[in-house]
Formats: structure tokens, C-alpha cells, sequence
């Protein structure tokens, strides 16, 4: 279903096909995003379980104040976090993310240049046909599962699942600042380690 109003109303209406339709849609990305936050698939598919049985009890409570999307996402990324807490994984947020530069100081010029600031060694572009071999997927798959786990998040709802910066705040409970440092310093990490296999290979 497109409109997602008439999806609410088959839910509260205990429409068994539009809750199978959402599972399909949904269920995959719930697993994914959960699988972050927990220990093991198996812990997140589990979640992801618990989620759909909220949405069941709490679809008469559900206002529309945001997309019902991002109102699925919040309810796995809240339990995603207690699991976590309660299975020992998770760190408090401030350790999540280092406080260090997303991109090292010395590929810019500094102070004494007439550019301070600017690249001194600038992003290279890379070849497409090398970005679409397997082998490449594979370096920025295993780049992206290195990174700390809201990093991970973020740039796997926005780069791959394809959400806007305002649903990834709304569902992760992120301000936009905070979005978009750790989309850059996502980005910046995956985009190293490309860098690095493009130029050993």
C-alpha cells in the first residue's frame, strides 16, 4: 500500500495482509538496524520480533506526528539499545564515536600556506568499473562494519537503505548536526579504506 494512512487504518483494523506486507517490506532493514545495537543475529531477529508485537499493541496509540516508518524504527532502535545494554555491548554514547578528525590534518595546508585550510592531497575520483567489481563491495561492506555502531547506522540508512538525513534523526533520535558529523565521518572512513585498496591493488 502507498498511502500509508489506509495502512495504519488496516492495521488497526487487524488487516492480516497489510501486516504481512509491512513484515516484507520492513522486517530485513529491522534485522539489519538491530544487529547493530546486539550481539548476534540471532539476538537481533529477536528484536526485531519484539518490535513487530509493539507495533501490534501500540498501532491505536500511534498519532502520525512522523511517518509511520520512522515511528517502526524508533520503537526497534529503543529496544536495539536496551537489548544491547542488557547483553553488556553497548558503550555510553560518548564513547561511541572518537574525538578525533574525520579526515587527517595533514591532507590540508596549514597556516603558513597561502590556501590554509584547503586539500593538499585532494579526494582522488575512482574508476567506476573498480567500484562495481565484488572485490570492492567487499572492502566498502567490511569498512562499513568496522565503523563504531551509530556511524554504522547512519551511513547505512542514508547510503544504503537511502533515507533522508530527517528520517535518520527522527528514527536514531539524532540531531541534524550530529547526523551529519557522523555521516561525514562515516563517509570519510569508507571513503580511506577505498582509497587505501585502490592504491595497493
Amino acid at each position: 500500500m502507498d498511502n500509508e494512512a489506509a495502512l495504519v487504518a488496516a492495521l488497526r483494523r487487524g488487516d492480516e495482509a497489510a501486516f504481512r506486507a509491512l513484515i516484507e517490506m520492513y522486517n530485513p532493514m529491522l534485522v539489519r538496524v538491530a544487529r547493530m545495537y546486539v550481539s548476534t543475529q540471532a539476538v537481533a531477529e529477536e528484536v526485531a520480533q519484539e518490535t513487530w508485537l509493539a507495533v501490534l499493541e501500540g498501532i491505536d496509540r500511534f498519532e502520525g506526528r512522523s511517518s509511520f516508518k520512522t515511528w517502526l524504527f524508533r520503537i526497534l532502535t529503543n529496544r536495539a539499545k536496551t537489548r544491547g545494554i542488557r547483553e553488556g555491548r553497548s558503550l555510553p554514547f560518548s564513547s561511541l564515536e572518537p574525538d578525533e578528525p574525520a579526515v587527517e590534518p595533514e591532507r590540508f595546508h596549514g597556516g603558513d600556506h597561502n590556501w590554509p585550510g584547503h586539500w593538499s592531497a585532494p579526494p582522488q575520483g575512482f574508476p567506476e568499473e573498480r567500484l562495481l567489481a565484488g572485490e570492492t563491495r567487499d572492502v566498502i561492506e567490511q569498512a562499513i562494519a568496522a565503523l563504531p555502531p551509530t556511524q554504522r547506522a547512519v551511513i547505512s540508512l542514508r547510503d544504503i537503505e537511502g533515507w533522508s538525513a530527517e528520517e535518520v534523526c527522527n528514527a536514531l533520535t539524532l540531531s541534524e548536526t550530529n547526523q551529519r558529523v557522523l555521516l561525514h565521518r562515516a563517509r570519510s572512513a569508507v571513503r580511506k579504506a577505498l582509497e587505501e585498496y585502490l592504491e595497493e591493488s
